[in-house]
């Protein structure tokens, strides 16, 4: 059986660097996307205000295309959107786009090795279908692939708690939302707003609306180290967290290297670093005069997310000009207003939740997901990409870090290896043993805040070196050393696609593979 068309769900960094490397390599791919934009987290339907990135635009870019010149230091949500579309015009993409297209179901006949793919466009986006998509506006499709690419990300479901109350509450004109969903600023205006969460999701908005709204006060269940853009005002915060030295500064599974003496003999100057760090940020954003110090080593942003400074934020909470309540939830919600979990009310138009995201692929079914996640929900992948012994199947995007868009890519060729017969996989007992470690290793390090077994902040660079080290492409010692010092490149690892297409340049252009093996490589 051969593996020529491949099926792509969804059109953000990894479905797009996804498409453009597996074309590269010979392969048939149409992409799926529920959105009438390219962009995953970043098209229009789900941008809030205030969103930016978290990196620098030198920072947070593909290899080969690098973020326009003229871009901020830190580019806007509409900003990032435009890059991604212009990245799909440039590498030819568009024609194969299905947008505002929701996959319905996705069903793998073994023994044929194809997938089965349902798909229906999605309603009230008929802004941005394709002329192929108007003619079959309201019908329901079937495709068939060889092979399919689950990159609809781990921030799939906006996650809104139910609060007791809600419906009366919104009976009489509230509203409840996520993040994702308060797309305009102006909806506050002389609103009482109550944000819940605290991290850079729920800031921004807070901070984004509290010059026009009546009231906006931010309800943080637990407080989280923040990190400015620039320390002491002046030193970006490239040069000490997006670098190799600023990965090793926290314990990776097996440390090696110069890692193993920062967390062995040298533990003490790795130590004094942080805590320099942590005085820093201390001091910068007056956390203890305003009370907001998180009162946890700064160690403990790599438990579960690194989040930036909102520009403004703290200086609008030492003015009063919005509010950060500590420790507190919305017990009850009723008309006009919210309950606290101490007992106290205040006035309440419109609360919006930073709350999080569940990771969800509701095109399979309950065999599926048995096959390739555990009891608890954790997605079991051997390099975040393939699940075991799911054959014809992979996973990309499906991990959290600084340089999520590199791990895509660098995913994404790794893919494309495997699937052109360049990689020697472990067994599958060998794979889950890995596997098994690694959950374990986040479920410890994460207090368990790991979504679902998806999140590797901060250790990008580590994820990166680990794929490459098994395409045998690592980067070169110069390359490396000078990522210990500077802000990673993406440039450095175009060279990663022009080797492995070298490679496989004996192969014809789109000559098919032979399957290997519905038992065990995952292809």
């Amino acid at each position: 059986m051969t593996i020529r068309s491949v099926g792509i769900v969804g059109a953000g960094f990894a479905g797009l660097s996804t498409a453009k490397v597996l074309r590269a390599f010979g392969f048939e791919v149409t992409v799926f996307e529920k959105e009438p934009d390219v962009g995953g987290v970043w098209a229009a339907s789900r941008r809030y205000p205030g969103l930016t990135t978290q990196n620098p635009r030198t920072t947070y870019a593909l290899s080969d295309f690098p973020m326009p010149a003229q871009y901020p230091e830190w580019p806007s949500g509409e900003q990032v959107q435009a890059y991604l579309q212009s990245y799909a015009e440039h590498f030819g993409l568009v024609p194969h786009l299905r947008m505002s297209t929701v996959v319905e179901s996705a069903v793998l006949d073994e023994d044929a090795g194809t997938w089965t793919v349902q798909t229906r466009p999605a309603q009230g986006q008929g802004d941005g279908v394709t002329p192929t998509q108007a003619q079959t506006q309201g019908q329901t499709q079937t495709h068939r692939f060889d092979y399919l690419v689950v990159c609809n990300g781990i921030f799939s479901e906006p996650a809104v708690p139910h609060y007791p109350g809600a419906d009366s509450f919104v009976a009489a004109g509230g509203r409840v939302c996520h993040t994702s969903q308060f797309n305009d600023a102006s909806d506050a205006r002389g609103k009482h707003v109550l944000v819940v969460g605290y991290g850079k999701s729920s800031c921004d908005v807070a901070n984004a609306i509290a010059a026009d709204s009546a009231s906006t006060t931010v309800l943080a269940r637990h407080l989280i180290w923040k990190i400015p853009k620039k320390f002491m005002n002046v030193l970006n915060f490239k040069f000490l967290l997006l670098t190799r030295m600023g990965e090793a500064l926290f314990k990776y599974i097996e440390p090696k290297g110069f890692e193993k003496f920062l967390h062995g003999a040298g533990l003490p100057v790795r130590n004094s670093m942080l805590g320099s760090v942590e005085s820093v940020v201390t001091r910068q954003l007056k956390l203890r005069e305003i009370g907001l110090h998180p009162g946890t080593p700064l160690e403990t942003i790599a438990r579960s997310t690194v989040s930036l400074v909102t520009d403004g934020f703290y200086e609008k909470v030492a003015a009063g000009a919005l509010g950060v309540r500590k420790g507190l939830t919305i017990r009850e919600l009723q008309p006009g207003q919210a309950v606290l979990s101490n007992g106290e009310t205040v006035p309440a138009d419109i609360v919006v939740c930073g709350t999080g995201w569940h990771q969800q692929v509701p095109f399979f079914d309950t065999g599926v997901m048995q096959r390739i996640t555990d009891a608890r929900g954790n997605f079991r992948l051997y390099r975040s990409i393939l699940p075991v012994g799911m054959p014809r199947l992979a996973f990309n995007g499906y991990n959290s870090s600084f340089f999520s868009q590199l791990n895509c890519e660098v995913g994404a060729l790794w893919l494309a290896n495997h699937l052109r017969g360049g990689l020697q996989l472990p067994s599958q007992a060998d794979m889950n043993a890995q596997i098994d470690r690694r959950l374990a290793w986040m479920e410890e390090r994460t207090d368990g805040k790991h979504s679902k077994g998806t999140n590797i902040i901060p250790f990008s660079v580590h994820n990166i070196d680990e794929l490459l080290q098994d395409m045998g492409l690592p980067l070169g010692a110069v390359t490396r050393f000078r990522q210990w010092l500077e802000p990673v490149n993406p440039a450095d690892y175009a060279v990663v696609t022009r080797r492995l297409l070298a490679r496989h340049a004996g192969a014809a252009a789109g000559a098919p593979l032979a399957a290997r093996a519905a038992a065990g490589t995952g292809v």
